[in-house]
């Protein structure tokens, strides 16, 4: 028998998967088809999938061409399969010309034309308009989120962007022909589908609001609000209006901290007892961070990060929470400590904007505990580590880029109504953080009091 093997996403089944699979099954006796995991699928910079994985897996099994369905999920698994399955021909369709030559060393390898004008990211975005964002600020992370936004597929483009200091957002769009510097913000509101706010943390909440009182959705940096009841508002009125309200916290839309949660979740580590983690830089003291007596500090800088894995493990209910400061002769926290505890699990997170500690998250369970290697807000390697020495079993998870393209993806997708749950960071993990972060500027301004 002549086995010809091929591999694709195969989202939203359409004519051209299937005039694909029937030519390629012409060229032997036998077809196997590897269908791409969601998570390979991501790493490979393919954020954006209509359909759920058994789906696709059942479209393809259910293809009268195709003879056995097999997963693809990890790099160098071609050459695997086709030594595996013994396979004489290799398929791919022409859009990868000359990207799979290296196979011929095992097999032949044929591209085959596309069914012209039918694609699945072609059908994915046709029955919805293109999305336009504006954004708000043109400070550093700015650059990172335009760069970012490109790997995103689903028509999304960005084509307004506004500064209170209007010069500083025309210097910034003189790099981007479609870019245009708006004059005001409601001028921006108004030729935007959605907001990305990355303005000074004091001014998420303002300008959110407004935001979503205009009917716009919404992607905001961290901190959403630095008091409980303006995120329980911001929620209230995205609710109300049917509206998509975001905290960019770019770890928890990252696929290695999702399948790092799924171990814990799964019991894996036993009963969790305790989370501890930081997140710690040396910082320029000139820099906003470093000078902003009101909302500057380590705590409102990078505390969303520490209180993420914290909150997604201890939960939301019942905290015990407790901070320790260092502060500097300006009145900002260089490090901070923030103990919290369910009664059931302890925590500790630590920040950092004058001392360097080491990066990493542990998590420490009744039968092992996983190290997540620094930094591990960009979580892509961590090890599940036993009371043997010996016993330990590693994960790798591709970290693409500066990661805003997942929560980007993450926005896209419920915008584009493929999903509409939450479960990155749900509405109360941020509501929560924000009453967090309220506690802390208490407990900060009583330390300054007393010095």
């Amino acid at each position: 028998m002549k086995t010809v093997i091929t591999y694709g996403v195969f989202d939203l089944f359409h004519e051209g998967h299937e005039n694909l699979l029937k030519r390629a099954r012409a060229l032997g006796d036998r077809l196997i088809v590897g269908v791409t995991s969601n998570e390979f699928t991501r790493q490979r910079g393919k954020l954006l999938l209509a359909d759920s994985l058994d789906i696709r897996m059942a479209n393809v099994r259910n293809c009268p061409y195709v003879d056995e369905v097999i997963l693809e999920d990890h790099y160098g698994q071609k050459v695997e399969d086709i030594q595996k399955y013994r396979a004489d021909v290799f398929v791919i369709g022409d859009d990868w010309k000359g990207k799979f030559d290296y196979l011929k060393k095992w097999c032949e390898v044929v591209y085959l034309p596309r069914t012209p004008g039918i694609s699945s990211s072609s059908l994915r975005t046709a029955p919805y308009p293109s999305i336009s964002f504006g954004i708000v600020s043109s400070g550093r992370i700015v650059r990172r989120f335009l760069q970012e936004i490109d790997h995103v597929h689903g028509g999304v483009h960005v084509r307004e962007i506004y500064n209170p200091h209007l010069e500083s957002a025309r210097r910034l769009a003189e790099g981007y022909p479609d870019l245009q510097a708006a004059e005001s913000y409601p001028e921006l509101l108004e030729k935007s589908d959605c907001v990305y706010i990355a303005s000074p943390h004091e001014t998420h909440y303002a300008y959110a609001k407004e935001a979503l009182l205009a009917g716009k959705h919404v992607l905001c940096e961290k901190p959403l609000a630095m008091r409980r009841s303006e995120a329980e508002e911001l929620y209230a009125l995205a609710e109300e209006r049917s509206l998509i309200l975001m905290e960019a916290v770019k770890t928890a839309y990252c696929p290695g901290f999702s399948r790092l949660l799924s171990i814990v979740e799964s019991g894996f580590i036993g009963e969790v007892k305790d989370v501890e983690c930081a997140f710690t830089k040396l910082t320029d003291p000139q820099l906003r961070e470093r000078r902003d007596r009101d909302h500057g500090g380590s705590f409102t800088e990078l505390a969303s990060y520490t209180l993420l894995p914290v909150l997604k493990i201890l939960g939301t209910k019942d905290l015990d929470i407790r901070f320790e400061s260092l502060l500097d002769e300006n009145g900002i926290d260089l490090y901070t400590k923030t103990y919290i505890s369910n009664g059931r699990m302890l925590s500790c997170g630590k920040t950092g904007l004058g001392v360097k500690s080491e990066g990493e998250l542990l998590i420490a369970g009744t039968e092992g505990y996983i190290r997540v290697s620094s930094p591990w807000w960009k979580t892509s390697e961590f090890a599940i580590h036993r009371e043997d020495p010996q016993d330990i079993t590693s994960f790798h998870v591709d970290y693409a880029g500066e990661g805003l393209r997942y929560e980007i993806a993450e926005l896209v997708d419920r915008l584009q109504g493929w999903h509409t749950s939450d479960y990155h960071l749900t509405r109360e993990e941020s509501i929560t953080m924000a009453g967090i972060f309220e506690q802390y500027l208490a407990y900060r301004e009583g330390l300054r009091g007393n010095e």
